[in-house]
């Protein structure tokens, strides 16, 4: 019977290939978070893609996001998957935690008033500390398993499986969600067109599982360097204070100067990987500070592949995709959509010739 065990038991017991070893396994992990975030991207694209369209006056939205997304999908995939290769386990646990904190009281605070706007703005905002809560997850579930190496794989192979399928549906919506929603052609569109408003829920579903599960890891994975519960009250005493001051200040801050863009979310992802750096530097490791580094260049990177999402959040009522009680009838096609409908019967029939006059 086909038997593979971790990479680490093949080979002879010397530390330079242990280390190996955990490094291949870092890699692995940090190309299926990168894959987490690469779907949940997507599917963002698609929903603010499809509120542009379904509203003329976002055309000009509409090819930016068109335009923005061919060349930056595979180098954001890949940057991110090495930056999360990276980062450490401990250091990716504490910017798991201190995200979930400020989703729950933004959460909170939304319940006295509608918060789509909010929901959505926060989404595009965790992509980061979503692939370092996935990286916690993963990394507490294969410890001590004894075929890390063959999960991490099979779990990669699902993951890319998912990621494509996401990629696929964007292209599909951005080449042709216009042309087969107004003919009435392809199931996927129309489907879109009726509940693409349901989108959001069943990402904010997703998420909320995904961060539950990395945060109980990464709460398991500090906990595992304490010999002692004196040691443990020692670092989460001012962990805690230290993030509730954080979620206070970032949360008046925002409320007074009422911004969205991406120099306000700059200045907010400086101002907690400030906070984290200065909380490490009395609690943490020299090595956990390089972590924090490497975090601060994360959220950036993550920030700049969303930043013409978040212009988007900024306009008021966008998107607008809750169908209304009278469904009104579609605006007939512009004459770019018309020649593209042109173009999809002659390529679907090469060999019909054109229609001659008639002959009297």
């Amino acid at each position: 019977m086909l038997f593979l065990p971790s990479l680490s038991s093949w080979l002879p017991g010397l530390p330079a290939l242990e280390w190996g070893s955990d490094l291949l396994e870092r890699l692995l992990q940090g190309l299926v978070a990168a894959c987490g975030v690469s779907v949940l991207s997507s599917l963002l694209k698609v929903y603010f893609f499809v509120g542009c369209a379904n509203a003329p006056q976002r055309r000009l939205e509409k090819e930016r996001l068109r335009a923005q997304w061919a060349w930056l999908e595979p180098v954001h995939l890949v940057g991110l998957a090495l930056i999360l290769t990276v980062v450490g386990a401990r250091v990716a646990a504490l910017v798991a935690l201190e995200f979930s904190l400020r989703a729950v009281s933004t959460l909170l605070s939304l319940n006295k008033g509608p918060g789509d706007t909010e929901h959505l703005r926060l989404y595009l905002l965790c992509q980061y500390s979503l692939g370092c809560g996935l990286r916690c997850g993963l990394s507490f579930l294969q410890e001590g398993a004894p075929h890390r190496t063959l999960n991490l794989l099979l779990s990669l192979g699902l993951a890319a499986l998912l990621g494509s399928a996401a990629q696929r549906l964007r292209r599909h919506v951005f080449c042709l969600y216009e042309l087969h929603s107004s003919q009435h052609y392809c199931g996927l569109c129309l489907g879109l067109l009726a509940g693409a408003y349901s989108l959001p829920r069943l990402l904010g579903r997703s998420l909320a599982v995904a961060f539950a599960v990395g945060d109980l890891a990464a709460v398991a994975l500090i906990n595992r360097d304490f010999l002692s519960a004196s040691e443990a009250v020692r670092f989460w005493t001012p962990l805690t204070i230290c993030y509730a001051l954080l979620v206070i200040y970032m949360q008046a801050e925002e409320q007074r100067q009422r911004r969205s863009g991406l120099q306000s979310q700059v200045q907010t992802v400086l101002v907690r990987m400030v906070g984290l750096f200065v909380l490490l530097l009395t609690v943490g490791r020299w090595l956990d500070l390089l972590g924090i580094l490497v975090s601060l260049l994360g959220e950036l990177w993550c920030l700049l592949g969303v930043r013409t999402l978040l212009d988007l959040c900024q306009i008021q009522g966008f998107p607008s995709l809750r169908p209304a009680a009278g469904a009104a009838p579609r605006q007939p096609p512009s004459p770019a959509t018309a020649t593209q409908a042109a173009q999809a019967r002659r390529t679907a029939s090469p060999d019909v010739p054109g229609e001659a006059p008639e002959s009297g």
